[in-house]
């Protein structure tokens, strides 16, 4: 090697290797991808949740007291429903929204058990503006805000969050979960709700649930048909919260747009709410709750003629008693079963 080489091999710049990016930096790009696709889902989901004013703006409201207390409404709105799918779930073609099913759940502020009250439709209650009358004729009247107002009023206890949901929405949350088992005690036949179900353990699918939460085919009517309501809303939300769902994307995600896209909510109502209603569900479907349809005292008739329900007032005074005051129920009020 000559001179003018040797120049030449040492001006040549030392080789440098590439820097390799250590693995736990990239576990950290990673998780950071995820969690911002992650909230990017939920402002997606938050914004495409229905709201509007649905809880009373004015005149006396029962105090703020401790816990969390949701009114939980399902309509018998058609909206988006073409007739084909109008046949297949059984639903008619009746324009408006009128309530089918109205409950309150509790969640208490100390972690203790939530409780769900089933509040019958047909039940004999004072509306503001209107004398007495059926409960849902307050949501023909004046819409979730009167609704809201008659169950504060009726209740004392103060409505915090509400959530109502149609029809069509029911159904395809049901079918997004891939169905819900449902034991039933005595066959069921109601072409009204294009239901036809045998006795025993079945899976339901959406139109079958439907029509199974909203007949009133039975001996005791509106009365079974609450205690149905609350125990399929029991299955549904024990199904959703199992790992074949939950730790399944293509069941998870088509549930929770289904949830987001079928819900009506009060215009401060957000996403992270129903999440905190749902965990409490989750637990009242696991046992770890209160279920309970108000306590009657009886049946009676309007003077047009029309079957109502009669609350047994000292029994409910006790029952939503506890509920505002966030205290535990007794059991003495507690009312399952047939």
């Amino acid at each position: 090697m000559n001179y003018a080489q040797q120049q030449m091999l040492h001006a040549q710049p030392p080789h440098h290797r590439p820097k390799r990016r250590s693995p736990g930096k990239k576990i950290l790009a990673v998780l950071l991808v995820l969690v911002l696709a992650l909230v990017g889902f939920l402002i997606y989901v938050d914004f495409s949740l229905k709201r509007e004013d649905a809880l009373p703006a004015s005149g006396e409201r029962p105090a703020d007291g401790p816990g969390t207390n949701w009114l939980l409404v399902g309509s018998d709105s058609r909206e988006g429903l073409d007739p084909e799918r109008q046949a297949e779930l059984g639903t008619g073609d009746t324009a408006g929204r009128r309530t089918d099913t109205v409950m309150l759940v509790h969640i208490p502020e100390s972690g203790g058990k939530p409780t769900m009250v089933s509040l019958p439709r047909d039940s004999y209650v004072t509306v503001p503006g209107h004398g007495k009358d059926k409960l849902n004729s307050a949501f023909a009247y004046g819409g979730p805000q009167l609704l809201a107002q008659t169950v504060e009023a009726s209740t004392g206890v103060r409505v915090d969050h509400y959530a109502e949901i149609g029809l069509g929405g029911f159904a395809d949350m049901t079918d997004a979960i891939g169905g819900v088992d449902i034991c039933v005690e005595e066959p069921i036949q109601d072409p009204k709700a294009n239901l036809d179900l045998q006795a025993g353990c079945q899976e339901l699918t959406g139109p079958q649930a439907l029509g199974y939460v909203r007949t009133r085919a039975s001996a005791r009517g509106d009365l079974d048909r609450v205690e149905r309501q609350r125990e399929f809303l029991a299955a549904l939300t024990e199904k959703a919260a199992s790992p074949a769902v939950f730790l399944n994307p293509l069941r998870l995600f088509p549930l929770i747009l289904d949830t987001s896209g079928a819900f009506i909510v009060d215009t401060h109502d957000h996403v992270w709410h129903l999440a905190g209603l749902a965990f409490a569900m989750n637990g009242i479907a696991s046992g770890q709750g209160v279920t309970t349809t108000v306590p009657m005292s009886g049946f009676g008739e309007t003077s047009d003629g029309a079957s109502v329900v009669k609350w047994d007032s000292d029994k409910a005074e006790t029952l939503f008693g506890a509920l505002a005051n966030d205290t535990e129920v007794p059991a003495e009020v507690i009312v399952t079963g047939k």
